[in-house]
């Protein structure tokens, strides 16, 4: 029986919980390190009680830079075993976390399906189920309605869920009148922005944070704060209304953490690479340290199909600056909904960056595998080369498909390899290279 509510209610306890052990293991930290990190907010375990299957991670900037992939069906694709297809594959190649984004159809035995199969944390966004689950306009919607959606999410064991609060009536002002490019990009930021101008009510998942609270503090929902004003083209990066809704943001981050409640927070978004590090320490002095959840950023708006290269270059940045969640982007970003293939580039490229960035922070035991490839690469060990690639498959593929004449070397160099010269040099051996 717990006698704590949430990870973060046991944190300051003083009790160290079996998700803070299994956090502390993957992490090579001490439990009560991860134990004081979770009391202070500065990392977030997401997961419900009542997802039972989880492998726990922590989310925060002192700890490995963990990957979020989106997934889900829309009216344009509607094949639930494809994306749960994907959602093992995305375990498979090292996702921490999936986000359901399912916009069609009858969402929850996905959602439930997800919950009760898959390791990963889950995350959704209530604002898009919420007219998919009343199946009525979002004019018609009431406060309660969006409400009482999140409270059927966290019954269903989602871990994190995706809530746009930090968008109100001062910011419908302050879109039409500080003029951007391209307006609102966030979906969920998007439908509450309608809604509140279709009601003139106030969005209700500001005015009703305190039932929010109790909500997630009940079944242990971490809050991720999505950021409605993310820039979508470099041209809207670090306006008013992005950094506006940044300072909520940190307002609201308080309130959690009063309720014991844990808590990430969403950013950028598009923005040039001047500017990205910038933005990640203003985050971590308004929101106190809590782990910070950015998509790419993408660093150019003209990369269309190769938009896993460019967030890649800016989650990298980002994350040595203090991301600790890179959610994934996939060649097909702008586009079209990922398929298999697509949702594969997009991990590899983040999982790149992620670990880029923990060599440059000094994550423990970051470069193990950097240093181990080394030592392969000198003795031309393939097989251990394999062992240390973040994929495997496509380096035995690229390798295979152009094959050498010598095993001790690649079709790119042959004989005039530097390292097999050298390694002969070395050893008093005659060096051949005709």
């Amino acid at each position: 029986m717990r006698n704590y509510a949430t990870q973060m209610d046991a944190a300051r306890q003083g009790i160290i919980t079996p998700e803070m052990e299994a956090v502390a293991k993957k992490e090579y930290r001490t439990p009560e390190e991860i134990r004081e990190l979770v009391a202070k907010g500065q990392v977030a375990i997401c997961a419900n009680k009542l997802h039972t299957c989880l492998e726990p991670n922590g989310v925060g900037s002192t700890l490995r830079t963990k990957i979020n992939v989106n997934l889900g069906v829309s009216r344009d694709c509607k094949d639930y075993d494809v994306e749960m297809k994907k959602v093992m594959a995305a375990v498979d190649m090292g996702a921490e976390a999936i986000m359901d984004l399912s916009s069609h159809g009858n969402t929850q035995p996905f959602r439930q399906k997800l919950v009760r199969e898959c390791p990963a944390m889950i995350g959704t966004v209530p604002v898009y189920d919420s007219v998919i689950h009343y199946q009525r306009d979002l004019a018609t919607l009431t406060a309660k309605d969006f409400i009482d959606v999140i409270r059927l999410h966290a019954q269903d064991g989602v871990d994190f869920v995706t809530l746009h609060c930090g968008i109100t009536r001062k910011t419908i002002d302050q879109i039409k009148t500080h003029k951007r490019k391209m307006n609102i990009v966030s979906r969920g930021g998007s439908l509450v922005f309608a809604w509140m101008s279709m009601t003139g009510e106030e969005n209700p998942f500001y005015q009703y944070f305190d039932e929010i609270l109790d909500i997630c503090r009940e079944y242990d929902v971490t809050i991720s704060l999505g950021d409605a004003c993310r820039p979508g083209c470099l041209a809207d990066a670090s306006d008013v209304c992005q950094i506006e809704e940044l300072v909520r943001l940190g307002e609201l981050t308080k309130r959690a953490w009063a309720r014991d409640v844990q808590v990430m927070v969403e950013g950028p978004g598009h923005m040039p690479l001047d500017q990205i590090e910038a933005n990640m320490k203003l985050q971590q002095t308004i929101c106190m340290g809590a782990p910070f959840y950015v998509l790419g950023p993408i660093v150019t708006d003209i990369a269309p199909g190769y938009d896993h290269i460019t967030s890649a270059i800016g989650g990298a940045v980002a994350a040595s600056a203090g991301a600790a969640f890179l959610c994934y982007v996939t060649p097909a970003e702008h586009l079209a909904l990922p398929n298999v293939d697509d949702v594969k580039q997009g991990i590899i490229a983040s999982k790149i960056a992620a670990h880029a960035a923990d060599i440059a922070k000094k994550i423990p035991h970051a470069r193990d595998l950097d240093d181990a490839m080394a030592d392969a690469r000198r003795t031309f060990d393939w097989e251990k080369q394999w062992e240390c690639s973040l994929d495997p498959e496509t380096a035995k593929a690229i390798r295979a498909d152009r094959s050498p004449e010598h095993e001790d070397s690649c079709s790119m160099c042959g004989k005039f390899c530097a390292v097999r010269s050298m390694n002969k040099a070395l050893s008093g051996e005659y060096i051949d290279i005709l």
